[in-house]
Order: structure tokens, then sequence, then C-alpha cells
């Protein structure tokens, strides 16, 4: 897929690859492939211990599942309360993440080539957030999905890769991809499909999961409305992750220190040494000295500059 910009948007691009560092964007990628990847192999375990197909699927979705998908029903949200962050990252279905992952790897490219490395996750997280109290509230409040509450669930990253295609509409909507197709296709033309789509389907199936891809949908162009006034929603989460990552840091400060003292104020050190140059009438004067006064009476500088100049070939 290639894609490019318009002329006001006119910038290096960066290659992100698999094994590039510091890229937010592969990392979480790579954190919902591993995390499917696994529920694939116990799903695996589960159909090898039943006869019935069926009876495995439900079996693996009642004790493994249920552990990780977010309920609907608030008095089981407060027995897993965890759900609500682990449910953002959980696929079981193939169709599902290949999905997501197409769409939040489209919309994370423009995003993080635009705003840099330290948006993509928080947008992502607040899209996911938003998702999952519209789905609570949705049915908890609504009256026609009200008969549904004590058994719905919700798990998948939508409601945060809708955040990021909001997100990356809003501050570039003139940003075309599919350069083949008559020029590009503006990013506000996807976005807006799949906004239509979302809220057309809410009667047709699944109801709470449109609803909470409106909610994250919302919580991106909130994000990015905010950063542009001066707010950054997600520095807090961005100074976490390098709190946590610097605590396997062996590199790190000790805690207490303070760099500029420990390197300037109490050094014990020289912070550099003074090397005078080797130069033929220096060395003269210094043979002078020597005949009138002795070699004794050099300074331990005169005797060095002497001793280099013995072993340089001049």
């Amino acid at each position: 897929m290639l894609i490019y910009s318009m002329p006001y948007y006119e910038k290096e691009k960066r290659r992100m690859l698999l094994g590039q560092s510091n890229n937010a964007l592969v990392t979480l990628i790579a954190i919902n492939l591993v995390v499917f990847v696994a529920f694939l192999f116990i799903q695996a375990i589960f159909y090898l211990r039943y006869p019935d197909g069926s009876q495995a699927v439900a079996s693996f979705r009642e004790n493994v599942l249920s552990w990780f998908a977010l309920p609907a029903d608030g008095s089981k949200i407060l027995a897993k309360p965890w759900t609500i962050l682990t449910h953002m990252f959980v696929h079981v279905d193939i169709w599902h993440i290949f999905a997501n992952m197409l769409w939040l790897w489209m919309f994370g490219y423009i995003l993080q080539d635009l705003t840099g490395n330290r948006k993509i996750f928080p947008v992502f997280f607040y899209g996911a957030i938003f998702g999952a109290l519209a789905f609570i509230l949705s049915y908890n409040f609504l009256p026609a999905l009200k008969p549904n509450l004590p058994v719905q669930t919700a798990i998948g990253a939508s409601a945060g890769v809708m955040a990021v295609a909001m997100a990356t509409t809003f501050i570039a909507p003139g940003y075309r991809i599919f350069p083949m197709l008559n020029g590009g296709i503006p990013l506000w033309v996807i976005t807006a499909i799949y906004l239509v789509i979302d809220l057309a389907t809410i009667p047709v199936s699944n109801p709470g999961g449109h609803i909470a891809h409106l909610a994250g949908a919302l919580a991106g162009f909130l994000f990015m409305y905010s950063y542009r006034q001066g707010y950054d929603w997600g520095g807090w989460i961005n100074n976490f992750f390098d709190w946590f990552t610097n605590l396997f840091n062996p590199d790190k400060p000790k805690k207490g220190k303070v760099i500029k003292s420990e390197l300037f104020y109490k050094s014990t050190k020289d912070p550099y040494k003074k090397t005078p140059n080797v130069t033929e009438q220096r060395i003269d004067e210094i043979l002078d000295k020597i005949s009138q006064k002795g070699y004794d009476s050099l300074s331990d500088e005169e005797k060095d500059l002497l001793k280099r100049a013995s072993q340089k070939d001049w």
C-alpha cells in the first residue's frame, strides 16, 4: 500500500520496520498479535480436550475468555476490574484482528509520521476506554439493549483503532492514500464511510460494539482537539512508560542523586586536564632554565613537556 500526503503535509517519510526500536505503532500491533496467538493456542488445547467442538468453544469462553472480556453488567466488572484494560487487546477471530490491525497500521502509520512516536498509544488507550464506557452505559440505560445486559461482553481493539483513525483524520483530512485510484482517496472520506457504516448497523447486529466504535471516534477527536489547544492528555501515559522503562535501565541515576551535583560539585577529579603544546621555542626555554638553575628547578609541567619532547620525532 502506497501512502503520500498533500503538499501542505510534505515531510520526509520514515520507514517503519518490525525490527525498528522505539516504534510505538509496531509495539502496539505486536502486543495484539502476541495475545491473539496465545488465545489461539489455548483454544486449540480446549478443542483437543472435548469431543464436541461447540462444547469446547463454550468451555473456552466460560473458563478463559470471560476473565479478559469486558462485561456489560456493572456487578461483574467490580468482580473483574482488570477487564477494562485487558479487553482492548483480546481477539479470538482471525478476521476481527486482521481488520483491526490493518486499519491500525494504515491510520497509525500516518499519525505517527505526522505527530511523532508518543501519540499512538495514548490515542488508542483513550479510544478503548471511551468505547468501554459507552458499551457499559448503552446496555445499562438504553431500553432496546438492557434485556441483554447479563450476557453481553466486549473484546477487541476496534474502539481504540477508531480513535486513531479519527485523530489522524482531524489533523490531516486531506492526506491521501491509495494514489493509484484517481490520485488517491482523502482520509476524511474513508473515515466518514467508516462512521456511517457503524451508525447504520447499530439496529442490525452488535449494537453495543458499534456504539463503542463511535465513542472511540469521539475520543480521538477530543484528544487531538485538546492537543491543538495546548492540553496533552497523553502526557501522564508517556511519563508512566518512561518511568516503567527506567526501572530496568542499569544506567539510570540512583535515587536521591543529582547528576549535576555528582559530576561537578562533589567530584574528586578535575573535569579536564590541561596539556600544553610541545613547541621548539618552549623546549629552548626549558633547556636554558636547566643550564642556569639545574634540572631540579623545573616544574612538573616543564618536566612533562621535556619528557614528551624527547619522545617526539622533530
